[in-house]
This record gives C-alpha cells, structure tokens and sequence, in this order.
C-alpha cells in the first residue's frame, strides 16, 4: 500500500529539474534541433546555442570556454580524465594517486589501468574521511602523472583539502584532476584556486537534465580521447553533442550562481538540525567530518538494523533514502567509503544517507525524524541481544 506522505531525501542521488531549466531547453528539443557540426541555419543556430552553454558553465567554475568539453555524464568525464591523461603520458610514467574513498567511476578505471602495467597508490583516509595532503606528497614518484582526489565525498559528505593538494602537485609538476560532480553548486568551484588541471562535473545533481556532464581540461594537459569518430569537442570526446542538455547545464549553473550562498545557508541549518535529532538516538553515529561536510549530507551507521532493511522501512513510509552502499548483482555489498574510514563489514553494511536540496522543507525534516525514531523503537530491542561490532 502506498504511504499516504512521499518525501525526497536522496539529492546526493540525484536532483528534480528546476522548472526555469526545463523551460530554457524546450525550444532545443523541437525549433532548434539542429546538429551542431551542420553547416546550414538549423546547425549554426544549435552551435550558436552549444556555445553560449560552455560560456555559462565555463565561467560558473572560474574557466575559460576553450577549456571546458561536454561529456554523457560525470562517469564519463572522470573515465576519460583517468585513461586519458593515462594513456596520453604513458611515456613519461605509469604511476597514479587517488584515494580510497573515491566513486567507483574513477577506482574503476585506475582497477582498468592496472591490468595494462599502470601502478596506482589508494590513499588511506582518517576516521572522518579527509586526505591527508601529507600523504599525497609522499606518494608522488618520478613516474607519477596523475593525481585523482574528490572535491567533496558523495556518501558521507566530507570536504576534502583539494587547495593543499592542487599546490602539492603542481610544485611536483603532477597533473591533478579533481571529482566536482557532488560539490558543484552547493560550495564554491574555481579551477584557478582549486589549481586543478581537470575537473569533472555533472548537471543533474544541481537540478539539471541527466545525460549531459562536462570536463575542464586545463590548456596544454596531453589527454587520449576515447570516442573517435566525429572530433566534435576538440577533438577530444567524438559524438553528437547534447544541445538541448547543454542549455539545460548552463541554466542550472546560472541559477545555482544567483542562490546557491543563501541555499547552503539554509540546507545548512536544516542538515544540522536533521544530524543533532537523529543522534539523540541511541545506538546512532555519525559518519564524515563533523564540520567540514557538504550543507545537504547527513550520513550516519546505526546498530539495530541493517541498510537495506532500514531503506526498506523508510520506504514504506514515503521516505526516500540511500544506504551509501553499492548493489552488485543483487547483492548489497558493504561501502567501501565506510570500510575505509574504519567500519568493519557488519557496521559499514548499517549505513544511512538522508540527502536534502532545494525543495526540502523543515516540516519534511521532522517528519524524517520521527520515522525514523519508529524504526529505532521497532528494532532497538535486538541490540541488546545481539552484537554488531
């Protein structure tokens, strides 16, 4: 039976279209649906359009137009800024940096790597999930090229000290790409004061369309494309570009840029109430630095109940919500960001992501809460009789 009340808690996952976004691209879907590469009216007319896109977003994140390519996704983008600059400066070294805690969409491709004779160091990570810029310097070789660190951890929030770390490398002359797709337009992004060299990131986390993302690459970074076909995007990603998800990027970034200072401000208070009212709870911990995190991330272990069965009961109750696990052919693993930051398996497969956004109210966070506390209330008498450490 359908819960009588729905409320969205999962925007790390991804966001509702803002409606002004989807107002801006639906004359690209129809009227101007011309083919960017075609040299008539229809394909000047949606080049025209692509462009004054790569302008919106390029300045959003302090980059020049030239620098910025459309991708599918931010997948994509981090694939291609790994194996890119990867294969690219295989001459000059194999060797790779990243962390522990990274999205799958870029330990996936350092995993790929491996099997072709690249050496990759997983960087470890404190209790709260930071790097320690320390640890990077440590780890760069002769051979190292890349350095792959996130902006801020989708499943628990932390931020992490990508300024110290653009430093680090480039005094090391070590190209340094940074992961943006969960940041982007709730803290502040400038490639020039971040010093990275690539940055990935991705409309449909900031109330934009999926299917389009994009990828800065600093001028002069050596990067093997690896769509060939067509050498749309400067040669560097083949493919027929998604006009009408590029304006729809650019108009999420607009926005974001007119309200994004004074919406952390109040996800911020809203998130900080939502974490201080779980934690009166008992057998609740929290998870992700206590400070240093993401305005919208509220990210906990709980001891009476598992991940996927908590999930299950928010369901039922209209809440949508995230372990922080992986599913792998049915079966859901236990986070590798949890295990990183010192869960064993049985409290990493206890993980609560609540991730809230721009339409997210102070009524729903209550009611979040006392859910919640009903599932506590249910489950919390098999903590005394059973042990999940």
């Amino acid at each position: 039976m359908p819960a009588a009340r729905r409320v969205y808690m999962d925007y790390a996952s991804t966001t509702p279209m803002d409606p002004r976004v989807i107002e801006a691209m639906m004359p690209y879907f129809r009227d101007r649906f011309g083919n960017t590469m075609s040299p008539h009216y229809w394909g000047m007319e949606a080049r025209e359009a692509l462009e004054k896109a790569r302008e919106t977003i390029a300045a959003f994140i302090g980059a020049n137009p030239m620098e910025l390519i459309f991708t599918s996704s931010a997948t994509e983008s981090n694939n291609l800024a790994i194996k890119g600059v990867a294969l690219a400066n295989r001459g000059r070294g194999r060797h790779i940096i990243t962390s522990k805690i990274e999205h799958p969409s870029v330990l996936e491709p350092c995993r790929w790597l491996e099997k072709y004779g690249f050496e990759v160091t997983y960087l470890p990570v404190d209790e709260h999930g930071l790097v320690n810029p320390a640890d990077v310097e440590a780890a760069i070789r002769r051979d190292t090229t890349l350095v792959s660190i996130m902006h801020a951890n989708n499943e628990i929030g932390t931020i992490e000290p990508v300024r110290e770390i653009g430093k680090i490398c480039g005094e090391r002359g070590v190209y340094f790409h940074v992961d943006a797709a969960q940041s982007l337009g709730k803290l502040p992004v400038n490639v020039e004061e971040m010093s990275v060299d690539l940055l990935t990131i991705s409309a449909h986390k900031i109330y934009g369309p999926k299917g389009i993302g994009g990828l800065y690459i600093r001028d002069g970074v050596k990067l093997e494309p690896l769509l060939h076909g067509g050498g749309h995007e400067h040669g560097l990603r083949s493919s027929t570009v998604n006009v009408p998800g590029a304006v729809g990027f650019a108009e999420a970034c607009r926005i974001a840029g007119e309200v994004m200072s004074e919406e952390a401000e109040r996800l911020r208070g809203l998130c900080g109430k939502l974490i201080k009212r779980i934690l009166e709870l008992d057998g609740v911990h929290l998870t992700g630095h206590p400070e240093r995190r993401l305005p919208t991330i509220a990210s906990f272990w709980l001891e009476f109940i598992d991940g996927e069965r908590l999930i299950m009961e928010l369901n039922e109750r209209g809440i949508a919500a995230s372990t922080g696990s992986a599913c792998s052919s049915g079966k859901i693993e236990p986070s590798h960001v949890l295990l990183a930051i010192g869960l064993n398996e049985r409290q990493a497969r206890r993980g609560l992501r609540l991730s809230i956004g721009r339409w997210t109210t102070g009524d729903e966070i209550d009611y979040a809460v006392e859910c919640i506390r009903e599932i506590a209330e249910k489950y919390g008498a098999c903590s005394e009789r059973k042990s999940y450490y």
